[in-house]
């Protein structure tokens, strides 16, 4: 998310002009001594370049005319088309999760198994053309976001070229005192002219100072977006090659059930009943978690069951968001905080690294071997710590509630216990304290996304998430003797 950056309004006004000295040099440009020059022809040149700079700044910012903006609009109708066209696939992949639901609760039989196997393939081609979509969209998104940030760096370039030329100029009138111009002027007219040029060229100054700090921050969040968007291509191609592999499974499953029970309801009971789940099995088996490091599933199902019952939110959803399958290949934990925060690429999180020693040194750990998640490629969303893949500001915000459900003092995102509370809080905060599956899913996509939760990427992972906690539910419901 781009945060929100205070503007500096820099004030190069001179304090002091006085008659009875020669002020020294303001700023160091490393250039040679220059003749005084009338004042007539200090005004002219100033008016000229207040002139130069106008028409820079007026020609960065023309409107949009001609094949510019047919291609404006062409682009934003080719982005509503595949906003419906991507709506449509949603509708028909919601109908078919429904036919599946319906399918699963009638009982395990031969029809219904095949049925359900149908569907599945079914909705999985449909999510599959769902992304291809998508993948159109955002990389037409990307096409015109980069035009946006190469825009801004030119319009940033042309106002420093602006700025050096400014500096330059006050440079060489500051060299002029006022005794001198009041002499070289022949009328009191030209004087005052000299001197209101002189006060323009400082205003001048510090508006466009100004305007190169909006230019960066503009540029800043112009990147942050641009990053945001290549990380959501990388997870869709990611989850779009998942979702073929699952494909050929489930038509492989498929093939074998009708190739074992040649279609015999008798011999399909046998094969359940065969391969049903035992309750050892599934507390031996290992849960990776999110951000990094194994448990059994019985361990992690201990900490998700104290989380549901301190918050409320169901301990197979907690499962579900810090299970690494949801995680829709994320890079997590493999790299230091001076790769992910600071000092580094200009994309990094610094505004996490003073939280972040903080927390290290109460800790008693050293922030230079601890693992947080590894920034994309450009440089962006690095820093995220432990299983539940806190940024520092963050981890910041619920360590207090967290060390009141759990006890530790100071809580670590790197301890289990603390980090399955953090997820159950953070989810709760965001309205996940039901079995509304709505209300899970928007929960799920704000815990990966933030404000931007609304993206395709972020519905997928909750999509993901919703359907691996529906998973654990039947192997907590097996544990449970439901």
């Amino acid at each position: 998310m781009a945060r929100q950056r205070p503007i500096v309004f820099v004030d190069v006004k001179t304090r002091e002009v006085t008659p009875f000295r020669v002020r020294g040099a303001l700023i160091n440009l490393s250039a040679p001594r220059v003749r005084h020059v009338p004042i007539g022809e200090i005004a002219k040149g100033l008016l000229v370049a207040v002139l130069i700079i106008s028409g820079m700044f007026g020609s960065v910012t023309a409107p949009i005319i001609g094949n510019q903006l047919f291609a404006a609009q062409s682009i934003e109708e080719e982005r509503k088309a595949l906003e419906e066209q991507l709506k449509a696939l949603e509708a028909e992949i919601s109908a078919n999760e429904a036919m599946i639901q319906t399918y699963q609760s009638k009982g395990k039989t031969l029809s219904g198994e095949i049925s359900t196997l149908n569907s599945k393939i079914n909705r999985l081609n449909l999510q599959i053309q769902a992304i291809t979509v998508s993948l159109t969209k955002l990389n037409g998104e990307i096409t015109a976001n980069k035009a946006k940030v190469q825009t801004t760096e030119v319009q940033l370039d042309r106002n420093k070229q602006a700025l050096t030329k400014l500096l330059q100029v006050l440079y060489e009138t500051k060299r002029v005192t006022l005794v001198e111009m009041l002499l070289k002027s022949n009328r009191f007219s030209d004087f005052f002219g000299g001197v209101n040029s002189l006060l323009e060229t400082q205003t001048t100054l510090a508006t466009t100072i100004h305007t190169i700090n909006m230019l960066r921050d503009e540029l800043i969040d112009q990147q942050d977006l641009l990053a945001m968007k290549k990380n959501d291509a990388e997870s869709l191609k990611s989850y779009q090659d998942l979702q073929r592999k699952l494909i050929a499974q489930t038509r492989e499953q498929k093939k074998v059930l009708l190739v074992e029970t040649k279609g015999q309801e008798s011999k399909y009971q046998d094969i359940v009943k065969q391969t049903k789940k035992t309750a050892a099995q599934i507390r031996n088996r290992l849960f990776e978690l999110l951000g990094g490091g194994e448990l059994t599933f019985e361990e992690a199902y201990k900490y998700a069951q104290f989380a549901e019952n301190a918050t409320g939110v169901r301990a197979a959803f907690i499962l579900g968001v810090l299970d690494r399958e949801s995680a829709l290949g994320q890079n997590v934990g493999r790299c230091t905080y001076q790769q992910s925060m600071a000092p580094g690429p200009p994309r990094s999180r610094r505004d996490d690294v003073a939280p972040f020693l903080v927390l290290t040194k109460e800790l008693g750990i050293n922030p230079e071997t601890i693992s947080v998640s590894c920034a994309n490629r450009d440089g962006a969303f690095g820093g995220a710590m432990g299983p539940a893949q806190f940024l520092p500001t963050t981890w910041v915000l619920y360590r207090d509630r967290i060390k009141d459900l759990t006890g530790s003092n100071p809580p670590s995102p790197w301890r289990n216990g603390d980090a399955f509370v953090a997820t159950a809080l953070y989810l709760q905060d965001r309205g996940a304290v039901s079995t509304d599956v709505s209300k899970e899913k928007r929960a799920a996509a704000i815990y990966y996304c933030g404000s931007n939760w609304t993206r395709y990427a972020c519905t997928v992972y909750a999509n993901n998430v919703v359907a691996a906690a529906a998973r654990f539910q039947e192997d907590i419901n097996l544990l449970r003797g439901i």
